[in-house]
């Protein structure tokens, strides 16, 4: 490492994080300390030259996760799936699809995981699953079928005919637009999918759809892997009675959301998966619960370790605030709102409880093309707030290619886009002329999640090194210069940054323990806050500008002459009022 870069990463001051300091600080809760890295499998790499990734692509470029830091992997799915949602519609819970591999190909990917210290995660999608699984075929075949209450049924509203317009049960809105209900013509009932008409809902009423999932569960527990990221998991309890939603002015549907997020049996549901799958079990496991819509308050209750339901949850109160009356609806981000946000996070499990990390995932767009400046300070702005993010009181989440600064790609038509949720969007609002073609393209280009699933890019080579055939979804054409050859020679890249990022939370115990409070809650241009355990204090600072602003934090000229343990730029001053040059980050270290 050149004298440069040394000058400012000084890990030789951290103290190293000893059995005793687990035993202190909790870390039978290992996750606490750890950082996770998702991989979208379809996007990594490509073994076999079809265009898709799979597993061996995924077992091949284990060197480069390992050399990153990073302690799990979590695998979004790979199972059998007819791909309507991009697996997220799965027609087989104990298998692999061939797209991916095969059973064998996992187990070894699991092996060469395991051999490297790390752990893997799987996806577990079980508020729906794909019409092509076998409960649904037996389930829609008859309304007498036993399999039949494993789904939502209902007959058309009282004096309708099925079929008839508005006839559906509810007034519910798809998340993919639409009705939330499908009408099956052999039987003359409607069942229910939150999602794609191909991802109908399972009834978690009926203690045998339950009893199965834990079953399936346990299965890959015994096949070793090491817990599960559960899909809108806080979305199986519904209110049994499905009343309607509330329509607002010019709304195409009504809005279901308060009749199935957080419904009335999802602690009980969520405590009894654990008793069944997990008590009792040898090994140390991982459980988060994606919740849409889910408050700070209901997050304490689903993650007091007490209770005994899952270890974090996702929220997605911070990745909202850049939007309107729909993800659609772009509005510029308020540096404060994030703030506020964030903090209120922090504060709310504090004292029980735990956060998990993210800016990005395969459903959101980019960071540094949405909070960030994917131009002329792509690195810098990438690295601070992947500072930022990471000097948080949670467990961190690294999306695959945002150690490398990957940006938003630039779509020119919709038949540049794969994602379902994208293109039933542009047909619901341009077919009927709600918008133009140019209105509606401008909002996908921003937040699609397609975004998020160009291929991962590795070289500067046809296709990133992805694939050696044509790739499912277009390379992002940057690849030539941001891509993981060039990230890794360069050690003041992206990539070195988030090492570094990984090794402090590895070896300084107040990245992980430590208290944590809020400064200037009202500047809209610099976000700080402290870290604080026991004597150890940290200060960090981020710019989210592209221009210098003064950090005016309490006690800022005695912070600047503290130690500097870590920078995204150099030639940082050591005396003097701070003031950060655009998108720079700093984390000061003291004790007392």
């Amino acid at each position: 490492m050149d004298s440069l870069w040394r000058r400012w990463w000084r890990p030789h001051t951290l103290g190293q994080v000893t059995e005793a300091t687990r035993d202190r600080y909790g870390q039978d809760q290992w996750w606490k300390s750890a950082v996770v890295y998702q991989i979208y499998p379809r996007s990594f790499a490509d073994s076999n030259g079809d265009g898709i990734g799979d597993l061996p692509g995924i077992t091949s470029r284990l060197d480069h996760l390992s050399a990153l830091g990073v302690d799990v992997i979590w695998l979004s799915p790979v199972y059998p799936s007819p791909q309507d949602d991009n697996g997220y519609d799965i027609s087989d819970y104990q298998g692999i699809d061939p797209t991916f591999g095969t059973l064998a190909d996992f187990d070894e990917l699991l092996a060469q995981v395991h051999a490297r210290g790390m752990k893997l995660v799987m996806d577990l999608v079980v508020n729906h699953t794909s019409d092509e699984h076998p409960w649904f075929v037996e389930s829609r075949s008859s309304t007498d079928n036993p399999k039949r209450d494993w789904y939502w049924w209902r007959g058309p509203r009282e004096g309708m005919a099925a079929g008839d317009p508005g006839a559906e049960p509810t007034n519910w809105g798809s998340f993919f637009s639409g009705p939330t209900w499908e009408l099956d013509a052999a039987t003359g009932e409607y069942y229910l999918h939150l999602f794609s008409r191909k991802q109908p809902d399972l009834n978690w009423e009926n203690p045998q759809v339950r009893e199965a999932v834990y079953a399936m569960m346990r299965w890959w527990l015994d096949r070793g892997v090491d817990g599960f990221r559960m899909d809108v998991i806080n979305m199986i309890s519904k209110d049994t009675a499905l009343p309607d939603g509330h329509q607002g002015p010019g709304a195409h549907h009504g809005d279901g959301s308060p009749h199935f997020l957080c419904g009335p049996r999802i602690h009980e549901f969520l405590q009894e998966m654990h008793a069944a799958v997990f008590a009792g079990r040898d090994g140390a496991f991982l459980t988060v619960g994606e919740m849409p819509g889910v408050t700070v308050d209901e997050a304490r209750l689903f993650t007091d370790p007490a209770r005994r339901e899952v270890d974090m949850v996702f929220q997605f109160e911070h990745v909202g605030l850049d939007q309107g009356d729909s993800k659609w609806d772009v509005r510029p981000l308020d540096l404060r709102d994030l703030k506020a946000s964030l903090g209120r996070w922090q504060a709310g499990l504090a004292e029980s409880g735990w956060n998990s990390l993210y800016w990005n995932n395969h459903d959101q767009p980019r960071i540094v093309s949405r909070f960030g400046d994917d131009g002329e300070h792509r690195v810098t702005s990438a690295t601070m707030l992947g500072t930022v993010l990471h000097l948080h009181r949670g467990t961190p989440y690294v999306y695959q290619g945002e150690e490398l600064g990957m940006t938003n790609a630039p779509f020119a038509s919709i038949e540049d886009f794969r994602d379902i949720e994208s293109v039933n969007h542009y047909r619901a609002w341009v077919d009927p002329g709600h918008q133009s073609a140019e209105e509606v393209l401008a909002a996908l280009r921003v937040m699609s999640r397609d975004n998020a699933r160009t291929p991962m890019q590795w070289d500067e080579s046809p296709h990133a090194g992805f694939t050696t055939g044509e790739p499912w979804i277009a390379v992002n054409p940057n690849h030539a210069t941001v891509n993981a050859a060039a990230a890794v020679a360069e050690e003041g890249s992206v990539f070195h940054h988030y090492r570094r990022l990984i090794e402090l939370r590895h070896k300084e115990p107040a990245v992980a323990h430590g208290d944590f409070h809020m400064l200037l809650p009202h500047d809209e241009r610099v976000y700080a806050f402290t870290r604080r355990l026991e004597d150890v204090e940290l200060l960090v600072l981020g710019n989210f500008s592209g221009e210098d602003a003064p950090a005016d934090v309490p006690d800022a000229e005695a912070w600047a002459g503290s130690e500097l343990l870590l920078g995204n730029l150099p030639d940082v001053p050591d005396t003097g009022p701070i003031v950060l040059r655009p998108w720079e980050a700093r984390i000061y270290r003291r004790t007392s």
